[in-house]
């Protein structure tokens, strides 16, 4: 997509991957101190030696701090930090521990819908019980504590609601939810003893001004100790998002609150087998929460890499959300975050028996033509699930900006030839 790699840490990166380096004048001192860091703290000074299964300890004593620094304050406690293979394998090996049972007595899921299929597909994998609550996509995506009521009230009759699932900033649908809609899942969870995971991989990545990321460990600590010393909370950030986009190292981290001691045993027990995640994944995790501070030499060049990325995509968001809906059939809610359009769009009766024809859903019917005429690949919303009798796809806003203006607009010119088609 052309995103340029953050200069520091592909530096750390390589100084830690060949240590000879360190005495090469081409690198700046504060990518060696970390890379020294890092080593010191490996199995023989390598990146090449097994870790301890929770991940090497001054990479989880850096993830803390930078929690608490990212949370005003709020402590983080490095015994409660769980290194993992990107933040798709701590969400998979936590949904294995939480899910037992048989018949009505499995444990349920509630994910949202549209949701990233992980979810499904390890809940599927598992044998659990999916239980989905529907965005309201005439409210900008957002989460309605109502509708997480209904959701488990009707699970409540063929299986056990354990677990609720919540992707802020959300993908596929880009919303940033409000503090007080966090307060109120929380207050939800809380009521309903829920097992509460928050994928916050997009944390980051927030572009509307009148929006702010807001960590459910912080808003649970400051809702006071009768949530914050009760509520099971697991949340997960990654490398491949953000700024960062380095989604090939497999860099993750979950921070795992009021698991109870007994548990906590049989979760590092569940790690150890996998004996650790990718320990280059670990050390690049560790630059993104120990980046270069205000009087390092490498300062600077960091915060403008960083700003520029993050700056772009906030244009390319707006860009995307003003095109799309100057576009007849198709509407485009505000892409407050994360790294995707989410829009929808209206498909006439006919294509819909088309699609039929094809044994296709009719997204899929859309998307596959876009494909065949334009080159453009985007995923069918019916990949996410989303309410029936509506039609979206999913397109990233990660190609340069005038790329992405030539894809909107031949997008733009192929839903007007298939209206008129299928008119």
């Amino acid at each position: 997509m052309g995103q340029q790699p953050i200069t520091f840490l592909r530096q750390v990166m390589a100084l830690c991957t060949y240590p000879n380096l360190l005495d090469s004048p081409s690198f700046p001192e504060d990518a060696k101190k970390r890379a020294r860091r890092i080593l010191q703290a490996c199995g023989g000074n390598s990146l090449g030696s097994y870790s301890a299964s929770q991940g090497v300890n001054c990479i989880r004593e850096d993830v803390a701090a930078y929690i608490t620094r990212r949370d005003g304050g709020v402590p983080a406690d490095p015994d409660n930090i769980y290194l993992t293979t990107g933040a798709s394998d701590g969400i998979s090996t936590i949904l294995k521990i939480l899910v037992s049972g048989g018949g009505k007595s499995r444990t349920g899921v509630l994910i949202p819908i549209p949701q990233y299929p992980l979810y499904s597909a390890v809940i599927s994998e598992l044998g659990a019980v999916q239980v989905n609550y529907y965005l309201d996509e005439e409210n900008c995506w957002a989460l309605d504590v109502n509708e997480l009521r209904r959701a488990v009230r009707e699970a409540k009759g063929h299986c056990d609601p354990k677990v609720l699932c919540i992707i802020n900033p959300g993908n596929p649908t880009g919303q940033v939810q409000s503090r007080k809609c966090i307060e109120d899942v929380i207050h939800f969870a809380w009521e309903e003893k829920l097992f509460l995971l928050a994928d916050e991989v997009y944390q980051d990545n927030v572009y509307s001004p009148d929006c702010s990321f807001h960590s459910f460990k912080k808003v649970l600590y400051e809702m006071g100790p009768e949530y914050s010393s009760n509520v099971e909370l697991a949340s997960f950030h990654s490398t491949s998002k953000g700024y960062m986009g380095e989604c090939g190292y497999r860099g993750g981290y979950m921070e795992v609150i009021n698991l109870h001691p007994e548990i906590k045993g049989q979760l590092v027990k569940l790690l150890s087998v996998r004996l650790c995640p990718p320990v280059s994944g670990q050390a690049a995790m560790d630059i993104v929460v120990n980046p270069p501070v205000p009087g390092e030499e490498s300062f600077e060049q960091f915060s403008r890499e960083k700003e520029f990325v993050l700056g772009n995509l906030a244009k390319k968001a707006k860009l995307t959300e003003d095109l799309f809906n100057q576009v007849p059939g198709i509407h485009c809610n505000p892409l407050q975050g994360a790294m995707y359009a989410f829009p929808r769009i209206f498909i006439p009766t006919k294509a819909v028996e088309a699609a039929q024809a094809h044994k296709m859903a009719p997204d899929m019917f859309y998307c596959m033509k876009l494909l065949e005429e334009t080159g453009i690949c985007v995923v069918p919303g019916s990949g996410f699930g989303q309410r029936e009798g509506t039609y979206h796809f999913r397109m990233t806003i990660l190609p340069p900006v005038d790329k992405l203006k030539t894809v909107l607009q031949k997008v733009k010119d192929f839903h007007m030839k298939f209206l008129e088609k299928h008119a």
